[in-house]
């Protein structure tokens, strides 16, 4: 009698009933429309990247003040004037009260100014994005079309000398840090070889009037440096889908019928490749926007990723907030073309898997 109610029967209730509440709220939020959970993800999101932006920086040794003054003019400042521009820029106050104040302004659409730059957030954001802009699109446009055709190529020669050194190729590429990528592409076509500019956006002392044709030489060894980071995902994704393909049944049949390779591959293939290989490549535009970071700086690229470089050794809070606001918005613009993507790809997907939590 001593162990009544201790026994397994009665310790699962506990767990029993909250797997059931669990189950009433996923089946509730299921029933909620779909663009209203989209939204509400995207909400939780901007609060909690700019919630965590801000304590990395709180959690930062580097003193704003310090940083922006300079060295000199810091050491010969006296304590009140510190104290004044500390007070300014909110550096002497704690994290939520901090965080609180920046969100009331955001909410009326005010970000606050760049310390670095000493500018609207809203403006450098907006100036900096434009410059990276072309640099993205190209590198994720070459990442998608080369992965792509590598991968199909590597696919339909399946076990060859060809198919092994793709393979190979891609699994280099993937141990390979982009830093060094960057620095290998500036020494060897810009330095040594001179196809294309050391850096920068525009040539060194040009006006406002820049052609676009100058633009894409200045971006083009950026973008092509860029576009390696996500070639062997596109690649290697695209091969196995490759090699599903021309082991199906209707290869099979077309080829009985004497199809060459090629036309098995161009009328019977891609149109079963095209649509998995574009949602890989919307779902890894993190990894493009992440890989900007470095290149931009390597390439000195006056673009988002540099900027939140300089935002970051100068601890300026509002300016780091957002970049990061406008980098996990593209992300998750991104991510949300990809999961409509594979809606397209498995109904299922579309009807929300209606077997999960029946």
């Amino acid at each position: 009698m001593s162990h009544l109610g201790t026994g397994p029967k009665y310790a699962a209730a506990p767990s029993a009933a909250v797997s059931g509440a669990a189950g009433a709220l996923v089946r509730a939020w299921r029933r909620i429309p779909w663009p209203v959970r989209t939204l509400v993800r995207f909400v939780l999101l901007m609060l909690a990247v700019s919630f965590v932006t801000f304590a990395l920086v709180a959690a930062s040794p580097i003193d704003p003040v310090q940083a922006n003054v300079g060295q000199t003019a810091y050491l010969t400042m006296s304590p009140e004037r510190r104290a004044a521009l500390a007070e300014r820029w909110g550096a002497g106050e704690g994290l939520l009260e901090r965080y609180g104040a920046w969100l009331a302004d955001a909410l009326r659409g005010d970000f606050g100014e760049s310390l670095r730059f000493n500018a609207p957030v809203v403006s450098v954001v907006g100036e900096r994005l434009a410059s990276s802009a072309l640099l993205l699109a190209v590198a994720w446009l070459l990442s998608g079309v080369i992965g792509f055709v590598l991968g199909v190529v590597a696919g339909a020669r399946r076990g060859s000398r060809l198919d092994r050194a793709i393979c190979g190729w891609c699994y280099l590429l993937s141990a390979t840090p982009t830093f060094w990528l960057a620095m290998l592409a500036l020494m060897l076509f810009a330095v040594y070889l001179g196809w294309f500019p050391v850096g920068f956006a525009t040539p060194i002392g040009a006006g406002a009037e820049v052609s676009l044709a100058e633009r894409l030489h200045h971006a083009v060894l950026p973008a092509l440096t860029l576009s390696l980071t996500g070639v062997a995902n596109v690649a290697l994704h695209t091969r196995e889908k490759t090699c599903e393909v021309m082991a199906s049944d209707y290869v099979r049949f077309a080829r009985l019928r004497g199809e060459s390779e090629l036309s098995v591959v161009l009328r019977h293939g891609l149109r079963n490749l095209v649509l998995p290989a574009l949602t890989l490549e919307c779902a890894q535009v993190s990894e493009i926007i992440g890989g900007s970071v470095l290149v931009e700086q390597v390439f000195s690229y006056p673009g988002l990723g540099q900027a939140a470089v300089t935002a970051g050794l100068g601890g300026d809070a509002p300016l780091l907030v957002g970049i990061a606001l406008a980098t996990a918005t593209i992300v998750f613009a991104g991510n949300l073309v990809a999961n409509l993507l594979y809606g397209v790809i498995d109904p299922r997907m579309r009807k929300g898997v209606a077997h999960v939590g029946a």
